[in-house]
């Protein structure tokens, strides 16, 4: 047994990141392996879907590990964490090559120069408001790219009563009802900081589509055929998580966001 030195510390730690990176390469061959048999049967490509792993709540070290199995796209959603744990400039001694990251959460406007300084993505563009502030904050800072912006979509809100606020109050998963997805959309076009690649949504927990990940994503993808028809460039589709991604392929999503099936049950933050 250690004697608790040092030495024996860091061989304990050595042996605990390799018995992780084994259980993060048999989670993403799992995933892997769920991906294309249902790329196989959609008749799709298994290139034509976006494996975007969701990190939030586990350790900067599970960043590190996925980026050196070949993972390239990583997702946080809330500031603070994003920004202490994936710099937008990892150090080269970290041995493991940069990743592409994700803002999935749902963005506060007093958030807006921290998300845009950070992220390479934000799926949860949902208000014009919303569009200005990023926009400012994108202009501001001298970033050499537009960010792209993905509009969430509410899908429990289409049709209901009320749609004078064009931000879903979805409640806390946000999102704009889909009546009024285009107001998003033109303030978007009008924004030089950043560029509209598509559209997100996530399964709803309610409405007409509740238990219905298939059919929701089916609407999603005919909304989304509906925003090319005059932005050809907004190609992306980020739909399904551990529990539906197999619907989202079905349905035509280019990109699905995936946590506890790769990373097991998140910490609870509290």
């Amino acid at each position: 047994m250690g004697d608790g030195t040092p030495g024996d510390r860091t061989a304990n730690n050595g042996n605990g990141s390799a018995r992780r990176e084994r259980e993060l390469a048999e989670a993403l061959a799992r995933v892997e392996e769920r991906v294309e048999r249902a790329c196989a049967a959609a008749g799709r490509a298994r290139r034509e879907v976006t494996l975007i792993v969701v990190t939030k709540t586990h350790p900067a070290e599970d960043v590190r590990l996925l980026a050196r199995l070949g993972v390239r796209d990583v997702a946080e959603n809330r500031v603070q964490e994003a920004l202490a744990k994936i710099p937008t400039e990892p150090s080269p001694e970290e041995g493991s090559p940069p990743v592409r990251r994700h803002f999935v959460g749902q963005v506060q406007t007093n958030k807006a120069r921290a998300i845009a300084g950070w992220a390479d993505v934000v799926h949860s563009v949902d208000r014009p408001r919303l569009v200005r502030a990023l926009d400012a904050a994108v202009t501001s800072s001298g970033r050499a790219e537009p960010l792209d912006c993905l509009i969430q979509v509410a899908l429990d809100r289409e049709g209901a009563d009320d749609l004078s606020d064009p931000v879903a109050a979805g409640g806390e998963r946000g999102g704009v009802a889909p009546e009024r997805l285009g107001e998003v959309a033109e303030a978007l076009d009008e924004a030089p900081g950043l560029r509209l690649a598509g559209v997100m949504a996530v399964a709803p927990l309610k409405g007409a589509y509740a238990g219905r990940p298939g059919a929701a994503f089916e609407r999603l993808a005919e909304i989304a055929r509906g925003l090319r028809s005059t932005r050809p460039a907004a190609t992306m589709v980020s739909a399904g998580m551990s529990g539906d991604l197999e619907e989202a392929i079905a349905a035509g999503a280019t990109h699905i966001r995936v946590g506890s099936a790769v990373l097991g049950v998140r910490r609870t933050l509290r």
